[in-house]
């Protein structure tokens, strides 16, 4: 078998004992609960669900999701062995105190080891090593072995303690009958409660251990992997906190209990780098949601008391007041608790209106170019990056990168008035604390400035291409019409003067060869004729002149036949339109029919020439074939389009196969035009 199989049969090995762990832990979990749910109410003991419940249903199904990821992570096997040992020893607890409601203590007594053994098993993996060893699978420095062997040495302690433990009194029991003890050490039973409280105090002063680790190695890590050791530390922390204080307010147990459950899910959002819900973004909503909460509610209660107080005897007064002043209150509050947690995570630069003028700021300063440039400093900074670049879409500069964005960075659109326009690329975090590099509330109030900016460019960019395209222009007409004169009619023009020499000289000695003569001459006037009229034609149709816009792209419709039906419709009055106007809508007209001729294949064409308010609207449309499933934009299509633009108008070219084409212009007039009456 080849080292690829082998390796893919360990892979499906692996995540097939972790799939079993998985169901097999909540299982035991779920049966303790009715285990001892069906104890008779002497034998039930006063808590049936632990911290080990909340392990043996959780951790074991995030550490499967894990292996399945990340099947080399020893934290995944950590999890789900730890999970497997917290359920085997609330199972064993359940059928302990089952089996000695039965009658049958000796083998009680027995089934007790088993279930301190698995709790130092799951205490020793989920208490002591996964701390240390999160978020990476390593520990923080060799140094840390001392905290791994404490802590197991104190759990190993406790548990070899339960085990020898002397048989307590019938009177201190707090069950019917005492479970015997089959190794119990009688002598240790002057200090069995102080081997007990030192082994307690051992026990948690090995995960104060683990959680400082996560504190130190926070402080000495890169910004990613603050961001991971945030999850896991906040987790722990949480949990030392509500454990300890349950030894003094037993009420507390229950958070420590909810809390242990959440501990796998922040090592997942952890090991995964799960960026769209940061620790920022965690502690961010959690404190201004416990703002709210507290002030409302005091404002609340405060308001309804008072109002209470004032109107006396009237309940249902006071509670609308109290609600009426709340609701008012509730907004300006949430706002300002979100910029205070802001500051206290970010600095100024996580406040989005302190951003927003500096970019604003930014933005007024020099032309599109420098304002994109300085934009690009301002969104690095403000969003606390080791890099930031925009990339302009068609403009120029195309890029502009301040620091460094890094392989992967992460890609914001920049979108004006639904027009997509760039990218904005995010580097990966800065050395600050937290980063707001992903924070959404930021980057939605940013981007907007930043694609106004990509706009301008774009803007600038198509119009320096425009003065050029029409310098170029300009200069190649000048350049045709030179060629032209001087080669075609400055020729032909020389030739006739020779040629009229000659007729001169030729007049009295020989008449017929000096008519001759006179002939060519004529015959060349004619073409001299033809070749000015062809110029003239190049700078503007005469037809337009002759006849006016309506009648000239009537004259041409009727060019085109025979073929295909051309009925030509005129809605306003097209009479006074402007010279530029005229002359792009009659060569986009003849284009466009041009291509119907050659293409198209139809029977019938409909040219609209629609005058509106401030619009003029060209329609030409065709039932031919339509145009191909990949269309290559020819020159006909793309001059269709320059001429429309040039106006500042649109032109849309529209058909599917066997559909006909629609090609639909729309050039803007000047709004004191107003259209005629209708003709036809």
């Amino acid at each position: 078998m080849s080292t690829a199989a082998n390796g893919t049969a360990r892979r499906r090995a692996a995540r097939g004992v972790a799939l079993a762990v998985a169901v097999i832990s909540p299982v035991l979990a779920v049966l303790s609960v009715l285990v001892f749910a069906a104890l008779p109410e002497a034998w039930r003991p006063k808590d049936s669900i632990d911290p080990q419940t909340a392990a043996a249903l959780t951790f074991p199904a995030v550490g499967a999701f894990l292996v399945f990821h990340r099947p080399r992570l020893n934290m995944a096997w950590l999890m789900s062995a730890g999970g497997l040992a917290a359920g085997l020893s609330v199972f064993a607890q359940a059928l302990t105190l089952h089996v000695a409601a039965a009658g049958h203590l000796d083998a009680a007594g027995y089934l007790r080891w088993a279930s301190h053994v698995t709790w130092a098993a799951c205490g020793i993996a989920l208490t002591v090593f996964l701390p240390l060893y999160s978020p990476d699978g390593r520990l923080p420095s060799p140094r840390w072995r001392l905290v791994l062997a404490l802590g197991t040495a104190a759990l190993t302690a406790e548990m070899t303690r339960a085990i020898v433990r002397p048989t307590p009194p019938p009177a201190d029991y707090p069950y019917p009958a005492v479970i015997p003890n089959p190794l119990q050490i009688g002598a240790l039973a002057p200090y069995n409660l102080s081997l007990q409280a030192a082994n307690w105090t051992l026990i948690y002063t090995s995960l104060a251990l683990a959680a400082l680790s996560l504190t130190l190695r926070m402080r000495r890590a890169d910004p990613v992997l603050r961001r991971q050791i945030g999850w896991p530390l906040l987790a722990f922390a949480g949990y030392i906190v509500f454990l300890v204080a349950g030894i003094f307010a037993p009420a507390l147990h229950w958070f420590a209990f909810a809390w242990a459950a959440l501990i796998p899910v922040a090592i997942a959002f952890s090991v995964m780098r799960y960026r769209l819900y940061g620790i920022d973004t965690v502690i961010s909503r959690t404190f201004v949601a416990a703002g709210l909460v507290a002030v409302v509610s005091a404002v609340y209660f405060g308001v309804g008391a008072l109002s209470s107080l004032l109107v006396s005897g009237y309940g249902q007064v006071a509670g609308l007041a109290a609600a009426l002043f709340t609701g008012a209150f509730f907004q300006p509050l949430r706002r300002a608790l979100q910029r205070t947690v802001d500051r206290l995570l970010y600095g100024s630069v996580g406040d989005p209106a302190v951003l927003a003028e500096r970019l604003t700021q930014a933005v007024r300063r020099g032309d599109p170019a420098k304002a994109l440039t300085s934009v690009v400093g301002v969104l690095r900074d403000g969003l606390a990056v080791e890099g930031v670049a925009v990339e302009v879409a068609d403009g120029e500069p195309r890029y502009v990168e301040s620091g460094r964005v890094g392989p992967d960075p992460r890609e914001v659109p920049l979108v004006w008035h639904g027009e997509p326009v760039g990218r904005l690329l995010v580097g990966p975090p800065g050395p600050r604390r937290f980063p707001a590099a992903h924070n959404e509330r930021v980057l939605a109030t940013l981007s907007p400035y930043a694609a106004d900016v990509a706009h301008a460019v774009r803007m600038a960019a198509d119009l320096q291409r425009s003065r050029e395209r029409i310098l170029s222009a300009r200069e190649e007409e000048r350049r045709r019409l030179r060629r032209d004169l001087h080669d075609g009619l400055g020729q032909t023009l020389t030739a006739m003067a020779m040629t009229i020499t000659m007729a001169r000289m030729r007049m009295k000695n020989s008449p017929q060869a000096a008519d001759a003569l006179l002939k060519e001459l004529h015959e060349g006037m004619s073409a001299v004729t033809d070749d000015i009229r062809e110029l003239v034609y190049g700078l503007r149709p005469p037809a337009l002149d002759d006849l006016g816009l309506a009648k000239a792209v009537r004259e041409l419709a009727d060019q085109y036949s025979p073929g295909p039906c051309i009925v030509v419709e005129v809605e306003g009055d097209v009479s006074d339109l402007p010279a530029a106007a005229e002359v792009a809508v009659y060569r986009i007209v003849q284009e466009a029919l041009t291509n119907v001729q050659r293409h198209a294949r139809a029977d019938r064409v409909t040219v609209v020439l629609r005058r509106e308010p401030g619009t003029l609207r060209v329609l030409v449309v065709d039932d031919g074939q339509g145009l191909p499933e990949r269309p290559s934009a020819g020159v006909g299509l793309s001059s269709m389009r320059e001429r429309a633009a040039e106006l500042g108008g649109i032109c849309v070219i529209t058909g599917a196969p066997g559909g006909g084409t629609r090609v639909e212009v729309m050039l803007p007039l000047a709004p004191h035009d107003k259209p005629g009456p209708a003709t036809s």
